[in-house]
C-alpha cells in the first residue's frame, strides 16, 4: 500500500512539473516598444543591458495571454486582423 501511495505522489509531482513548463508569457521589449507573447519563461534582463524589461505569466492559453496584454498599461494596443467570414469569402469569388 505504501509503494502505491509513493508511486501516486511521484506521478502527481512529475505532472505538476510538466505543466509548469508550458504556457504563454507576455513580455515587454524595450528595443521595439512592443509587448510580445512568448512560449518560454522570459529572462528579465533590462538592468544588465538587455531588452526585456518585464514579463507576466504563465497563462494557460494564447487567448488568456492576449487578454492580459490588453490590460497592461505599458503595452500599446495591438490591432488583430479580422477573421475571415463566409461573407468575405463570397465577395472574393
Amino acid at each position: 500500500m505504501k509503494s502505491l501511495l509513493l508511486a501516486g505522489a511521484i506521478t502527481v509531482a512529475a505532472e505538476t512539473c510538466a505543466l509548469a513548463q508550458g504556457g504563454y508569457w507576455v513580455v515587454g521589449d524595450q528595443a521595439t516598444g512592443k509587448c510580445e507573447i512568448v512560449t518560454s519563461n522570459p529572462v528579465i534582463n533590462a538592468q544588465v543591458g538587455g531588452n526585456i524589461w518585464f514579463g507576466t505569466g504563465p497563462y494557460q492559453s494564447r487567448n488568456d495571454a492576449k487578454l492580459a496584454r490588453s490590460t497592461i498599461p505599458q503595452c500599446p494596443a495591438v490591432q488583430e486582423p479580422p477573421a475571415n467570414t463566409q461573407d468575405d469569402e463570397k465577395k472574393s469569388d
